[in-house]
């Protein structure tokens, strides 16, 4: 249990000084087994400092830092926070950290950096502290605490500075992850994106899922991102957002963000995460998103727009995750978020009580298999060789095509004026715009008439189409693709079930996605899925004929509710029984608004989540916020959203139940016939 969570401070001290004397046992005489010390997080200690035997004194606070004194009750508590496994800041009682200083000496400053993250390490009941910037041990240095060898003994204290943190507003003993029979219960969200601030080049949002130095760093605001930014004017074409009256505030007012449409601004920090979590979410698909053409639109960036790279870069920023939240946690595999590789590990996170974190990809140029004018830019060994890559990381499910036509097939459209600008990627990615023919029944959204002022608008700058490029004018009413499953799309696809891979649907334009469950439905593959609207209702179809598994675009409450009841309605609709949530959280999409009658009917506080728990309204820092005035601002809010989507439903408030309840279950059994 970390020590964060207990309530008295008194007993916190009490279990903090258990864990001092017996988290490390002595070794064997002669011998000095340093190993990274996970106890400390949240530890409010006063510290001594020793060089070998001889003792140099307590720690305490001066004029600019730190020095020494010999008596036990003028020394200086400390708090201690985990940055990393084994890594903390360490704050004094007046919140300031301590930090290693080019000249030396230890000092007190006021904000993280590098130089307050201290590597701390255990051996023989003492502790070594060691700058993760510099190398340099915490020791005597000229009389006063810098630079030197001192090994520090830990005694609970009193009158430490508070952390800032976010809370959960969850009480209560939730429901188990697992019934008697060893079935999952609980919803799942089987398409997040919450390793979106590393990708696209990793500069392009506001705010992280964390930061070593805790919420202050993680969500403070971005000059960039405040009016006339160029984050702001990004976020302005992707959300609509106001570019002249951008918010700049993040931690502690969040006057401006999270708003469910400031689509670059963080939407899911960890603490946020949790709360859905212990409000009965209890699997988690995070998709690693990549898109080269968005990516070097963007002016600025740290890490490369080739799209192997962006997944790379996202896959560590992943289990940096999970390390973070285990370091929060008291140490290694003791924190709530677990990734899972296979369906056994995902019962046995679930059965734990834990959130299990799947992985995915959604990319438009997989494995960089772009096609220009019809050449793919890869062969079958480029696809076997990423596959092999990509499990080695965890991942187990993959959108073959996604936003523009690639090597492997065509895409489905975008509608609207977005359109425009998409298809715009598209002509920038393949060398071709869109092709598409008047089609009947199922089809692929239809296109506005492009004009050359368009192209103009929207191609400003860093995609340099050619001078004199004209945009193409589609037949009204219904179109589809003319790009169907390309030869190397078979191959693709035919591996990925030969792996029992997650075969993502959604993306992919009609005659494409067609083709992909013409292969599945020959090899009887229940591994096909459809998880954020983005199919048509008679693939959809096709997919429950399949055993596949289906989410809703967790959009408007009633909204979500009509798609649930329309796919019940379809002909392999008795075949749902588990359904799931896809939120699209950081995905460039907006997140759910208030329900329209929310002021004369809303949900009420504090509320009974759908796995027992008791839920208030969020707070983070100065900002309380309310599903029904905020809408699904931040992540936290899915557990408002959940439970007042089953109250929406009426008399089919039961059965909605039931199957978002069984969705995390009905997903983990459609992977293991997949996997048979």
């Amino acid at each position: 249990m970390p020590l964060r969570s207990l309530a008295r401070p008194a007993l916190r001290t009490a279990c903090l000084a258990l864990l001092l004397v017996t988290a490390f046992p002595a070794p064997a005489p002669g011998a000095t087994a340093w190993a990274p010390a996970y106890e400390l997080d949240d530890a409010c200690v006063t510290l001594q400092a020793f060089n070998g035997a001889r003792p140099l004194g307590y720690l305490k606070r001066v004029a600019l830092g730190y020095g020494f004194t010999g008596t036990a009750s003028a020394a200086e508590p400390f708090r201690f926070d985990a940055a990393a496994l084994g890594r903390y800041t360490v704050r004094d009682s007046t919140g300031a950290y301590a930090y290693q200083s080019v000249i030396g000496f230890v000092m007190a400053g006021r904000g993280y950096g590098d130089r307050a993250d201290w590597t701390v390490s255990s051996a023989d009941g003492r502790y070594r502290l060691v700058s993760t910037a510099t190398g340099q041990q915490v020791g005597s240095f000229l009389g006063s605490v810098g630079a030197g060898s001192a090994t520090l003994a830990a005694s609970p204290a009193a009158g430490c500075s508070a952390v800032p943190d976010i809370g959960t507003q969850v009480t209560g003993a939730a429901a188990p992850g697992v019934d008697a029979d060893g079935r999952l219960v609980g919803w799942i969200d089987a398409h997040a994106h919450p390793t979106a601030a590393a990708g696209f080049g990793s500069n392009m949002r506001c705010g992280e899922v964390f930061a070593p130095g805790g919420v202050e760093v993680a969500l403070a605001g971005c000059p960039s991102h405040g009016t006339l930014g160029v984050g702001a004017l990004f976020e302005a074409i992707v959300g609509g957002t106001d570019v002249f009256n951008a918010p700049t505030d993040g931690w502690p007012t969040f006057g401006g963000w999270p708003q469910r449409d400031t689509l670059l601004h963080e939407q899911a920090y960890f603490r946020s995460i949790e709360r859905a979590w212990r409000s009965g979410e209890r699997v988690l698909n995070a998709l690693l998103v990549a898109n080269r053409i968005i990516c070097e639109i963007y002016p600025s960036r740290s890490t490369p727009c080739d799209e192997t790279t962006q997944i790379r870069v996202q896959a560590g920023y992943l289990r940096s995750i999970q390390d973070y939240v285990d370091a929060q946690s008291g140490g290694p595999g003791r924190g709530w978020f677990r990734l899972a590789a296979t369906p056994a590990e995902v019962r046995q996170i679930a059965a734990q009580g834990k959130l299990a974190v799947t992985i995915g990809v959604e990319s438009s140029e997989l494995f960089g298999c772009r096609e220009i004018r019809g050449v793919p830019q890869c062969t079958t060994a480029d696809v076997d060789a990423g596959l092999d890559e990509l499990r080695a990381m965890g991942v187990s499910g993959l959108y073959p095509v996604h936003k523009f036509d690639n090597a492997f097939g065509g895409t489905r459209f975008d509608s609207g004026l977005n359109a425009a600008a998409v298809n715009i990627g598209n002509l920038a990615s393949t060398g071709h715009w869109w092709t598409a023919d008047s089609c009947t029944g199922p089809a692929d959204n239809t296109q506005p008439l492009v004009s050359d002022d368009i192209v103009k608008l929207l191609s400003l700058g860093p995609l340099n189409l050619p001078p004199g490029t004209i945009a193409p004018v589609y037949p009204s009413g219904p179109v589809c693709n003319t790009r169907s499953l390309t030869p190397l799309g078979t191959y693709l696809i035919n591996r990925m079930m030969a792996l029992g891979m997650v075969i993502h649907v959604d993306h992919m334009g009609i005659r494409t996605a067609n083709a992909v469950l013409d292969l599945a439905e020959r090899a009887g593959y229940p591994g096909v899925v459809s998880v954020h609207s983005w199919s048509d209702r008679t693939i959809v179809n096709r997919i429950l004929g399949l055993g596949g598994f289906v989410a809703g675009y967790a959009d408007p409450v009633l909204g979500f509710l009509g798609e649930w009841r329309a796919n019940r309605a379809l002909a392999n609709g008795d075949r749902i029984d588990g359904y799931g949530v896809g939120s699209d959280v950081n995905g460039l999409g907006a997140q759910a608004r208030p329900r329209d009658n929310a002021g004369v009917d809303p949900l009420r506080y504090p509320f009974t989540a759908p796995n027992g728990t008791t839920v208030d309204r969020h707070v983070m820092g100065g900002r309380t916020f309310d599903l029904n005035t905020d809408g699904v601002a931040q992540y936290g809010l899915y557990a408002d959203w959940v439970t007042d989507l089953i109250q929406q439903a009426g008399s089919d408030a039961p059965l909605l139940r039931q199957h978002l309840m069984n969705g995390a279950e009905a997903y983990t059994a459609m992977w293991e016939r997949a996997r048979a």
